[in-house]
């Protein structure tokens, strides 16, 4: 059977074979089962010629070890963990010896509370109360950082924020740096901070997304970054995308919500089927889980939200906010309720597939588009004489 070859410059930066790197997806369900890119995902993508890359950002310094040591029992290929650096975030600080739960969720006004009263109200959710919601957290991402360099993990990537403080110390140990942005400013920073790789994510993407569309975002972020190669997200699903991506200048594409309809995604089932069910319109963009903008399987709940008209809190606060909402809609078996993180891309997705299933596909559409599509049906040529 002949092998599909379709390389950039990243493939030889990164050391892979394809120019395809699965989104280091964190969590998608309140929680509930964690990153959906985790170790069986990773090394599904890195296997099959991509780069695999951890949804590390939930995780604590010790899990976040053990989860990158379960990724090199899994393959030998080069991978990557992403982490979230966001400069805005709040931090929220675990109890002190002595001080209750409620004495910090205090600080939170009133108004949010009401908010949140209201929809418990509207749609039955018990009131659940949590000793320590997951929005508690006693670690930095500066510890998660230390795991990733310690372990020598080939990639760090950057899913919010600049990784710049960290670019010297990762150069020296042969660590590649990857930043997603998704306007011109902030790829300006990124790049000049020493980023390897500039991810331009268009707004179409599922989870923490901007509000530049990807045709308009990638050619733009191109000509800002040059000389550091860029690569397209958002909206990016199949061999078209990644052919569309190469034709724009992009040197490979990042994808997330292609890799959460496979069977190695670490995700609900029922979260898989409403990806695959889902039309280019049944996804929106909310505050309402972090703080921060991020699109997702539109919900009921979300709806309700966006009709109170309050402006979200600070990313790490607006998760305080809420986690007894989640945990309460958990207990209640409200599942279509929860986050459900997917970008609009979801209308091309029909069906659940193995990962590298997923990848090849993407790959082999691509190169049939680039060597037998394009020449022809377009014919390319430059016209020159008096008939021209």
């Amino acid at each position: 059977m002949p092998h599909t070859i379709l390389r950039t410059a990243i493939c030889d930066l990164l050391g892979i074979e394809y120019p395809v790197l699965l989104a280091g997806m964190g969590p998608t369900a309140g929680g509930g089962r964690g990153s959906a890119a985790t170790a069986p995902l990773v090394a599904a993508v890195s296997n099959a010629g991509g780069l695999g890359v951890l949804g590390g950002a939930g995780f604590n310094p010790d899990a976040l070890r053990e989860e990158i040591r379960q990724i090199r029992s899994l393959t030998q290929k080069p991978f990557g963990v992403d982490l979230l650096m966001p400069s805005n975030a709040v931090r929220i600080e675990p109890p002190q010896d002595g001080q209750s739960v409620t004495d910090w969720r205090a600080q939170i006004p009133e108004e949010y509370w009401e908010a949140i009263r209201e929809l418990r109200a509207q749609f039955n959710i018990p009131d659940v109360r949590q000793e320590r919601p997951a929005a508690v957290r006693n670690w930095r991402v500066e510890d998660q950082v230390e795991v990733v360099l310690n372990e020598r993990v080939p990639v760090l990537a950057s899913g919010l924020g600049n990784p710049a403080p960290y670019v010297a110390r990762c150069r020296a140990l042969g660590i590649r740096v990857i930043a997603l942005v998704g306007n011109i400013k902030n790829a300006r920073r990124v790049a000049e901070g020493g980023a390897d790789i500039v991810v331009a994510q268009g707004t179409e993407a599922g989870g923490h997304t901007g509000r530049v569309g990807t045709l308009a975002l990638v050619p733009q972020v191109i000509d800002a970054v040059t000389p550091a190669p860029v690569v397209a997200a958002g909206g990016i699903g199949d061999g078209r995308g990644l052919a569309a991506a190469l034709a724009m200048g992009a040197q490979g594409v990042w994808c997330g919500t292609a890799f959460l309809a496979t069977r190695e995604a670490n995700i609900y089932d029922w979260q898989k089927e409403r990806i695959v069910n889902a039309t280019e319109e049944d996804t929106t963009v909310t505050r309402l889980y972090s703080g921060k903008t991020m699109r997702n399987v539109t919900n009921p709940l979300i709806q309700a939200w966006e009709t109170l008209n309050i402006k979200a809190l600070p990313m790490g606060v607006q998760g305080l906010l809420i986690s007894d909402l989640v945990a309460g809609i958990r207990a209640s078996g409200q599942d279509e309720l929860l986050m459900n993180a997917a970008g609009q891309v979801s209308g091309l997705i029909t069906e659940l597939k193995p990962a590298a299933q997923v990848l090849q596909e993407m790959v082999d559409g691509a190169a049939r588009i680039l060597t037998e599509t394009l020449p022809r049906t377009v014919e390319v040529g430059m016209a020159v004489g008096a008939d021209a």
